[in-house]
C-alpha cells in the first residue's frame, strides 16, 4: 500500500541496486519521502527496468533520524554512519523533526544551477558613465581576464546542524540547554576499549594540551589508561603474543600565546617533566605547535603519517577547548586537498560526537576527532559564557609584576587570591600570567573581607552580578611553602586550572595562602616562564575597562545621592517654606 502512493519516478533510482525479496521488512515511509539528501542522487543510477513493487531498501541510504538518538559515538562505526546523517562539524546525529532536540537541521531549499551566478558584463571602464546596476551592487567589475574560465554555480557546502551553523556564523549557541539532553562522553566505553584491545589496527594517540593552561587541560585519566595499556600490551608482545602498543604523541597547542623569548628546548623539557608527573610513562614524541601561526604542523603531520602506517587509527584526545578541532583543520594545508572543516569556536564542548575525518591521512588510515573531556576541576566549567570570554586567553600573555612584602594580597578578578603570610625575604616578586581582560588588585591582607563585600562582581569581575558570587560556591584555602635563590627569575608557579598562575620569585622562603572556589584544582610546579616584567604594578586596581566602568557607575550613584540630599535640604529650609506660603 505504501508503494502505490509513491510516484514511480521517485523510486526509479533504487531499482538497479539489488534484487528484491518478499521476505524483506516493510519499507518505512520516511525512506520514501521526497526529501532524500542531495548527496544521494549521484549514488543511485537510473534503471531501465520499471518495477511496480518494492519490498527492499538498501542499508547504505543515509537519512535523518526520525527519533532522538542521544549518543556521542558519532560516525565512528561505518555502518551507523551509512544509515544516519552525522553532522560533519560536531559529530551529532542530525534530525529535522524537533528543534528542541540535539542535532536539529534545516534542509536548504533546492537551488537552480545559475543561483548567485556571476554577471558578466563589459568592464566599467568601457561604459560612458557608472550605471545604476553598479551602484545597486548588481554588477561587479571583472577581476579576471576575458579568456579565464569562471564557474557559474556556487560551491557546495556541507550540511551542518543548526548549532554548528550558529557557532560558525555568530560565535554562540542559541539554546545551550539542548546539549544537556546528550549523555556525558564515556571515554572508557568508546575510545578506551579500542586502545586497550590487544588486537586490531595500530593506535596513535594525539594527546592535545593547551600551553596556556597545561595542568588544567592535561588529560590525566587518559594518560593513566594509555600508560597501563602500553605496559600490558608491551609485555604480551615480548612474550610473542599479539599486543597493540599505542604510540603517544604529546601535542602542546597555542604556543603563540606564550612569550616569544621562551626557549623551545626549555619548554619541551618542562612539558616532558609535567607529563611524567601527570601519569604518562612512555612518550613517543613531543610537538610544540600553533595552528594559528602554522608553527610545527608539517613535522607533526609527517610523524603522524609514519606512525599510523597504511591502516592505523589516530585519536585526537584532549580537554574541552584545548584546540583539537582547530589542529585537525590546519592539517588541510599540508594534505594538498580540501577536507571537511570541523566547527571551531571559543566555547567549551564544541565537538559533541566522534568524527571520522576523511581525506587527511593516506591509504586506509583513519583520523578521529573526539569530544572534549570535561574537567570539573577547571574554573571555566562554572562560568557563564560572558564570564568565559574574560577568562579566555586569546592574545599573547604579558607579565604583570608586583613587588610586595608579607601581609599583602593580590586578587585575580573575583576568582583567586594570593596571600603572602610569612617570608624570610624582605620582598617577593609576584608575576601574574592570566587574561589581560581580568582586573587585578593588590592591597593589605587585613582588608580582603571588605574587598569581598564592596568590590566583588563590580571592580573585580568575574563573577558578573551579585547573585553569581554565591552561585560559584565557597572559597577554600590552600597552603604552599616555597623557596628560591634569586629575585631576577621566578622559581615556582601557583597555577589554578582554567584561569592562570602566579609566578613567585624570591631569595629565601615563604608561606603562601591561596584562595579560590572549592573544587578548583591548584598546583605548585616549577616555573614555566621564569622572567618577569621590568615595570611594577602599583597598589590598588589595575587599569581596565571593567574597573573604569564600575567606577563610573559608583561615581554616578554618589553624585545622584548628593543631589538628592541637596534637594531635600533645600525643601526643608525656612526660606523655601516662606516662598511656598506666599504663593
Amino acid at each position: 500500500m505504501i508503494v502505490r502512493n509513491v510516484y514511480r519516478s521517485k523510486l526509479r533510482h533504487l531499482l538497479a541496486l539489488s534484487t528484491f525479496s518478499s521476505a524483506s521488512p516493510k519499507l518505512p515511509t520516511s525512506y520514501l519521502s521526497s526529501s532524500f539528501h542531495p548527496k544521494l542522487k549521484n549514488h543511485f543510477p537510473e534503471s531501465p527496468n520499471n518495477s511496480s513493487s518494492i519490498n527492499f531498501i538498501p542499508a547504505t541510504i543515509q537519512h535523518f533520524s526520525s527519533q532522538p538518538n542521544f549518543t556521542r559515538d558519532g560516525n565512528y562505526d561505518e555502518m551507523i554512519s551509512q544509515r544516519h546523517l552525522i553532522c560533519p562539524g560536531c559529530g551529532v546525529f542530525m534530525q529535522e523533526s524537533d528543534p528542541g532536540q540535539p542535532g536539529f537541521v534545516i534542509k536548504p531549499s533546492p537551488k537552480p544551477p545559475n543561483y548567485r551566478s556571476r554577471i558578466h558584463k563589459q568592464p566599467i571602464a568601457d561604459e560612458p558613465e557608472i550605471s545604476y546596476s553598479l551602484k545597486s551592487g548588481l554588477l561587479q567589475e571583472l577581476d579576471q581576464p576575458e579568456n579565464a574560465t569562471s564557474s557559474t554555480g556556487c560551491e557546495e557546502k556541507p550540511l551542518v546542524c543548526s548549532r554548528c551553523h550558529s557557532l560558525r556564523h555568530y560565535g554562540k549557541v542559541k539554546d545551550a540547554s539542548v546539549e544537556n539532553l546528550l549523555p556525558d562522553f564515556d571515554f572508557d566505553h568508546t575510545v578506551g576499549r579500542k586502545l586497550a584491545s590487544a588486537g586490531g589496527s595500530r593506535s596513535v594517540v594525539l594527546m592535545v594540551v593547551d600551553a596556556s593552561d597545561f595542568d588544567g587541560s592535561f588529560p590525566r585519566k587518559v594518560a593513566k589508561l594509555v600508560s597501563s595499556t602500553i605496559d600490558e600490551n608491551l609485555t604480551a608482545w615480548k612474550k610473542g603474543k599479539s599486543g597493540n602498543v599505542p604510540r603517544v604523541v604529546l601535542v602542546v597547542t597555542k604556543i603563540d600565546l606564550l612569550p616569544p623569548s621562551l626557549s623551545p628546548t626549555g619548554l619541551e623539557q618542562w612539558v616532558r617533566q609535567r607529563a611524567r608527573e601527570g601519569g604518562v610513562n612512555k612518550i613517543t614524541s613531543v610537538h610544540l605547535v600553533s595552528s594559528m601561526r602554522d608553527w610545527g604542523l608539517k613535522n607533526l603531520y609527517d610523524e603522524i603519517v609514519d606512525l599510523a602506517g597504511p591502516r592505523g587509527n589516530v585519536w585526537a584526545i584532549g580537554a574541552q577547548n584545548a584546540g583539537k578541532s582547530t589542529l585537525i583543520n590546519s592539517f588541510g594545508k599540508h594534505v594538498g586537498r580540501r577536507i571537511t572543516e570541523l566547527t571551531e569556536a571559543p566555547v567549551p564542548g564544541t565537538t559533541l560526537g566522534i568524527i571520522r575525518v576523511e581525506g587527511v591521512l593516506p591509504g586506509q588510515a583513519k583520523l578521529f576527532d573526539t569530544p572534549g573531556l570535561l574537567h570539573p576541576h577547571q574554573i571555566t566549567t562554572r562560568l557563564t559564557g560572558e564570564e568565559q570570554k574574560l577568562v579566555h586567553i586569546s592574545k599573547e600573555l604579558k607579565p604583570r609584576t608586583y613587588r610586595i612584602k608579607a601581609g599583602h594580597s593580590i586578587h585575580i578578578a573575583g576568582l583567586m587570591r594570593l596571600d603572602i603570610e610569612e617570608s624570610t625575604a624582605n620582598s617577593i616578586y609576584v608575576t601574574v600570567w592570566a587574561s589581560p581582560y581580568l582586573p587585578l588588585h593588590m592591597g593589605k591582607t587585613e582588608n580582603v573581607y571588605n574587598m569581598l563585600e564592596d568590590h566583588f562582581s563590580r571592580q573585580l569581575q568575574p563573577p558578573i552580578g551579585e547573585k553569581r558570587v554565591a552561585e560559584l560556591g565557597i572559597w577554600a584555602r590552600r597552603e604552599f611553602r616555597v623557596s628560591g635563590n634569586s629575585w631576577d627569575s621566578s622559581s615556582v608557579d601557583v597555577a589554578a586550572a582554567g584561569l592562570g598562575w602566579f609566578a613567585i620569585g624570591l631569595n629565601g622562603e615563604a608561606v603562601l595562602g591561596v584562595w579560590t572556589y572549592d573544587g578548583v584544582d591548584v598546583v605548585l610546579r616549577n616555573s614555566l616562564i621564569p622572567f618577569r616584567s621590568h615595570f611594577f604594578e602599583v597598589a590598588g586596581f589595575t587599569v581596565s575597562k571593567i574597573v573604569s566602568k564600575a567606577d563610573q557607575v559608583l561615581n554616578k550613584l554618589k553624585i545622584d545621592s548628593e543631589k538628592e540630599q541637596e534637594t531635600r535640604q533645600t525643601k526643608r529650609s525656612p526660606y523655601c517654606l516662606k516662598l511656598k506660603w506666599r504663593i
